[in-house]
């Protein structure tokens, strides 16, 4: 096992524990037929040439990489509602086996480029055959329309290394506007659509139990 290997293990490791302990709140919710406010979760580790050309644009050492690189281990926390974002922070700040080092909230402080999110950063413990330590992790929580938005404007800032032709600037900020105005209506409907997605789930279960 190379260097970058026996690195990046912990922060495997990491998003491996993580992904099946929301997924567990999920469940928990679901067990007791309650709305869950976490629609799907998912998780990766930063690629190696990710990692490097962020640590050289920012100027960190490599040396500094675990202290300084909190987002090595990223997980996302899908949401129907943006009521729910609030929900599923407020578990998180709960959870003993973990603690939150900081929140950046921009959903409230919407970033210029319109990009909406709640990213939360924690500490979480990891056992290794060297002893234990702590790995930085970056939790992701946004609707399915903010991630829409978010998955679209990543890819095209690769592309144009962030510097948009002013077309697609424009574009990007109307989208990103009808996106919060989906995230608005939906969450005006969200009593309707949770008691349909609940008939829809004991119909399911019931045509389940007769096959």
């Amino acid at each position: 096992m190379n260097q970058w290997d026996l690195f990046l293990a912990p922060y495997k490791q990491a998003v491996d524990e993580l992904k099946i302990k929301l997924k567990g709140l999920r469940k928990q919710y679901d067990v007791s037929e309650q709305a869950s406010p976490i629609e799907f979760v998912t998780g990766r580790v930063k690629p190696m040439t990710s990692i490097i050309d962020k640590a050289n644009k920012r100027r960190i050492p490599f040396d500094r990489l675990h202290e300084e690189m909190y987002d090595i281990a990223g997980l996302r926390v899908m949401c129907q509602f943006v009521d729910d974002i609030d929900v599923v922070v407020d578990l998180l700040r709960q959870r003993e086996d973990f603690r939150v080092v900081e929140e950046r909230d921009y959903i409230n402080n919407t970033k210029q480029s319109g990009y909406r999110s709640y990213h939360v950063i924690i500490a979480y413990p990891i056992e290794t055959l060297s002893g234990g330590t702590e790995i930085l992790a970056e939790i992701q929580i946004r609707t399915l329309a903010m991630n829409f938005w978010a998955t679209i404007e990543h890819t095209l800032r690769y592309k144009y290394d962030g510097d948009y032709p002013p077309q697609i600037q424009h574009r990007l900020e109307r989208a990103a506007e009808a996106a919060y105005l989906l995230d608005e209506e939906m969450s005006e409907i969200k009593e309707e659509i949770q008691e349909a997605q609940k008939y829809y789930s004991k119909k399911r279960a019931k045509k389940h139990d007769n096959d």
